[in-house]
C-alpha cells in the first residue's frame, strides 16, 4: 500500500501547498517588489521632494526605460539591431539597474511569450490568466525566476553579459548608491536647491523604478486589452498611442507582434517611437548598426486588411 505523504493537517498542509506550488504567490519570492513599492511610498513622506529630485526622478525613468526597451527588449530579446560587444555590455548594465532582473532572464521569458503569445503556454496572457496576473503576478512566483538559458545561446555565450544576468543586483545597488552621494554632494556644494542624498535615492531609485516597473508592466497587460488591431495577427495585441508614449514606442504592440524582429516599433511617421529615434541616432555616430525595418510586405497587409475594414463598415 502506498502511503499518502501528502500533509492532512491544514496548516501543514498551507504549508507544503507553500514550498510545493511553484506558481504561489509568496513572500519570499516578491520581497524586492514589494520592498521597493513600500520604500517609495514612505520615502517620499520622510524626505520631501526638490525640483533637483523630480528632474533626476524623470532622467533616471526615461534612461532606464530605453536600456529596457532599445536594449533588454529590441537588442537582447529580437536582435533587431546589432553593435558592439561594449556597448552591449552598457545596454545590458543600464537595464539591470532598473531592477528587472539581468537580460538572459529578461529575453528568454520575452521570446517564450513570442512562441505562444495569448496560449495556455504563455506565461502572462491577459486572456488566459486576467489583467493582475499577466500585469505583476506571474513575477511574484518562483516558477518564472529562473533565466531559460536554452532559449539565448545567443547572448548567454558572452561570460560578462552570464555575470550581469546572475548578478543582476549590482547594477541597481549601484545606482541607488551614486544617487546617495550625489545627493550628498549637492546639498553641501548647493544647499539652495534643497535635496539630499536619501532624497536622491527616494525619488531618483525608488519612485522613478516604480514608475519604470509598471510602465513596461503594461506592456504585458493593458497592450493585449486596450487599443487597435492594425494585423490579425494570432494573439490579442493592439496599438496604443498613450502607452507609446509612456514606454518610448513599446504601445505599438500588434505592430511588434506581426513583425517582432524590426527596430522601428511604429511603422508611420505618427506613430511615435521614442527608443526607435535614439537608436537610429545612435545608428549615425555608430554605436549600433544594421537596424531592421518591416518589410514592403508587411504595409501591403496593412493596407488590405485597412481596405477591407473599410469596406465592412460602409
Amino acid at each position: 500500500m502506498i502511503e499518502d505523504t501528502k500533509p492532512r493537517n491544514r496548516w501543514r498542509e498551507l504549508i507544503w501547498h507553500i514550498r510545493n506550488d511553484d506558481e504561489n504567490m509568496n513572500l519570499y519570492d516578491s520581497s524586492p517588489l514589494l520592498f521597493v513599492h513600500i520604500a517609495a511610498l514612505l520615502g517620499i513622506f520622510l524626505v520631501g521632494f526638490s525640483g533637483i529630485a523630480l528632474a533626476v526622478c524623470a532622467a533616471a525613468y526615461f534612461i532606464r526605460v530605453f536600456a529596457l526597451t532599445g536594449g533588454y527588449h529590441r537588442y537582447f530579446s529580437h536582435n533587431s539591431y546589432k553593435t558592439s560587444r561594449a556597448f552591449q555590455f552598457i545596454l545590458a548594465f543600464v537595464g539591470a539597474s532598473a531592477a528587472q532582473l539581468g537580460p538572459l532572464w529578461w529575453a528568454s521569458h520575452h521570446r517564450h511569450h513570442h512562441q505562444h503569445s495569448d496560449t495556455e503556454e504563455d506565461i502572462h496572457s491577459p486572456r488566459q490568466r486576467g489583467i493582475w496576473w499577466s500585469h505583476i503576478g506571474w513575477l511574484l512566483c518562483r516558477k518564472y525566476a529562473k533565466a531559460e538559458l536554452d532559449r539565448v545561446r545567443d547572448f548567454a555565450k558572452y561570460p560578462e553579459i552570464r555575470f550581469i544576468d546572475r548578478f543582476h543586483v549590482i547594477a541597481p545597488i549601484t545606482l541607488a548608491v551614486g544617487l546617495f552621494y550625489f545627493g550628498q554632494w549637492l546639498g553641501a556644494a548647493a544647499p539652495g536647491l534643497g535635496t539630499s542624498g536619501w532624497q536622491m535615492v527616494v525619488w531618483g531609485f525608488f519612485v522613478s523604478t516604480v514608475l519604470v516597473y509598471h510602465a513596461t508592466f503594461c506592456i504585458n497587460s493593458l497592450t493585449h486589452v486596450f487599443g487597435r488591431q492594425r494585423y490579425r495577427t494570432d494573439d490579442d495585441s493592439r496599438n496604443n498611442l498613450l502607452l507609446a508614449l509612456i514606454t518610448m514606442g513599446e504601445g505599438w504592440h500588434n505592430n511588434h507582434h506581426r513583425y517582432p524582429v524590426s527596430t522601428r516599433q511604429g511603422f508611420y511617421w505618427w506613430e511615435i517611437d521614442a527608443t526607435y529615434y535614439i537608436l537610429k541616432l545612435f545608428s549615425k555616430v555608430g554605436l549600433v548598426w544594421d537596424l531592421r525595418a518591416p518589410p514592403p510586405k508587411v504595409y501591403e497587409e496593412a493596407e488590405t486588411v485597412n481596405a477591407q475594414q473599410n469596406a465592412s463598415a460602409t
